[in-house]
């Protein structure tokens, strides 16, 4: 450990929450392989039995992994958290929810309750909040083509689906509440993140739909990071010492490949399966037809498909991970081609695809 780096040392503590989580359980072994010493993690009470022993199974090095239970619901479980510690890199997020209500609750009052009893904390040097390549706007880039840490957070976001709303809310109660209660913070936004334990295919690419799988992606560039590049960079996030508070960073991977061209790798890897490619001008007057008639009907067909969902998944865009190399010397280790040998190999093993 490079401990002059770093604005901790191998003894202070790091919270992680959402620890038993697909990013959370890479987050937890990288910072026990770089020699910290004392990690806390908090999981629900309903975690995986499983994931929770595999926490236990890092202690190594000397290092001591604290598993607590609790609910981020509850400002008593928050306070116990974050007790002592010294950064907090929070993961936890309320997955799976489909309504607004749920994913306000379990990603933003979740949140908030943990910020709140960190500003409590005099020993606290850092909150890394881990949101989204999702949400961003694509619709007045300062740069037409490209997506970066200028652009702008989605607006109309009551027609994105319910993650995407809560991503946004969140990084702005971050922002807000850090800045209020002087809490020195960093916001990472990983890109779609792959890796063995997450075999499904990003609707960058596509979507299973109508009994079959549609092509939507094309020539457009998918913002892939592999998970153990993703948790190398939110770990930097938390402790280099470089003045980065209040930044935000977007995890990205190089050597992007195009939509086309990872379906046709993921064909020829895991399992052929019929697909139909649209043309851009035909997803875009899809989703413009489909969004007028939600309307027309009342809403008695949601606008599940809607401009703005298409012009962050399907409009011709590039990515750039510039700030994070610069800013945090961070680079993928793990290169595209390996990351895909071991995704692929995954997938294999999981069966087939799910998009």
């Amino acid at each position: 450990m490079e401990s002059d780096k770093y604005i901790v040392g191998p003894d202070d503590i790091l919270l992680v929450t959402g620890a038993t989580g697909f990013i959370g359980a890479k987050v937890v072994e990288f910072l026990v392989d770089q020699g910290f010493r004392h990690i806390r993690c908090l999981v629900r009470p309903s975690s995986d039995p499983s994931k929770v022993e595999a926490l236990h199974a890092c202690q190594r090095n000397e290092a001591r992994v604290e598993v607590i239970q609790g609910n981020l619901l509850a400002r008593e479980d928050c306070a116990a958290a974050v007790r002592d510690v010294s950064v907090i890199y929070h993961l936890a997020v309320g997955a799976g929810t489909k309504s607004y209500p749920d994913a306000f609750m379990n990603s933003v009052v979740t949140t908030r309750n943990l910020v709140e009893a960190a500003g409590m904390e005099s020993r606290l040097k850092r909150f890394v909040n881990v949101s989204s390549l999702a949400v961003y706007g694509n619709k007045d880039k300062p740069r037409p083509t490209v997506l970066d840490e200028l652009c702008p957070l989605e607006k109309e976001i009551t027609l994105r689906e319910a993650y995407c709303f809560a991503k946004v809310r969140q990084d702005e109660l971050v922002m807000e509440y850090c800045r209020k209660l002087r809490i020195p913070y960093v916001i990472v936004r990983p890109g779609y993140v792959l890796g063995p334990g997450h075999e499904s295919i990003s609707n960058r690419v596509g979507i299973d739909t109508f009994g079959l799988f549609l092509h939507l992606g094309g020539s457009n560039t998918v913002p892939f990071t592999y998970v153990d590049n993703c948790a190398e960079a939110i770990i930097l996030a938390g402790i280099q010492k470089t003045d980065v508070d209040g930044e935000v960073f977007n995890v990205i991977d190089d050597d992007l490949p195009s939509s086309r061209q990872f379906l046709r790798l993921y064909k020829r890897n895991v399992r052929k399966f019929n697909s139909l490619y649209l043309p851009h001008f035909v997803s875009y007057a899809l989703c413009v037809l489909w969004e007028k008639y939600s309307v027309w009907s009342k809403g008695q067909l949601i606008p599940a498909f809607n401009r703005q969902m298409w012009r962050v998944f399907w409009k011709k865009t590039s990515y750039s991970n510039e700030k994070i190399k610069t800013r945090l010397g961070w680079t993928p280790k793990v290169s595209m081609a390996e990351g895909f040998r071991r995704y692929f190999e995954s997938c294999r093993a999981a069966g087939g695809h799910h998009a």
